[in-house]
């Protein structure tokens, strides 16, 4: 299979940092705000799905320190789908929870921005508005943490 054709179906998604990008923020974002950004586009393209969505459970492994010996954090539920576009373009979709109906529209946004007539206008009107919204968020919660940080260093113990 030669490289187009390979990325064309998908196979070498997990190497393509663009594509994790993507399949992060539409993963993270919520359900129907994904689903408005969809209907913005106004497309229906023919869908078979190959796998799933099948919803389970994924295990969590963590790190002490980011780089210390891996141990079991705990389970989470996940969502898996793959779906085919009539163009022949494979999307994949996993994410935290049991939506199927979400994984399911992740995995066809997925296909449809492997397919060059489609990937400009779903990266501009889904994709970059998804992250700026997420961006945002995630500023004004650190915003608002840090509206609440104590610095012990320069507290007086109250004794002369």
């Amino acid at each position: 299979m030669n490289s187009s054709a390979s990325r064309q179906n998908g196979a070498d998604g997990a190497q393509d940092p663009d594509r994790q990008r993507r399949l992060s923020v539409l993963a993270k974002a919520p359900a129907e705000t994904l689903l408005s950004r969809w209907a913005v586009l106004r497309l229906d393209p023919p869908v078979d799905v190959l796998r799933g969505p099948e919803s389970g459970l994924v295990a969590l492994q963590g790190r002490m320190g980011g780089g210390g010996q891996p141990f079991h954090v705990g389970e989470m539920s996940a969502t898996r789908v793959t779906v085919r576009l009539g163009s022949g373009h494979v999307g994949h979709a996993l994410i935290a929870g049991r939506d199927a109906r979400k994984a399911k529209l992740v995995a066809v946004i997925d296909a449809l921005a492997l397919d060059p007539v489609h990937a400009e206008a779903i990266e501009r009107k889904i994709v970059a508005p998804l992250e700026a919204e997420a961006q945002q968020a995630d500023a004004a919660l650190r915003a608002e943490t840090a509206a609440t940080k104590v610095n012990f260093f320069t507290m007086v113990r109250g004794e002369d």
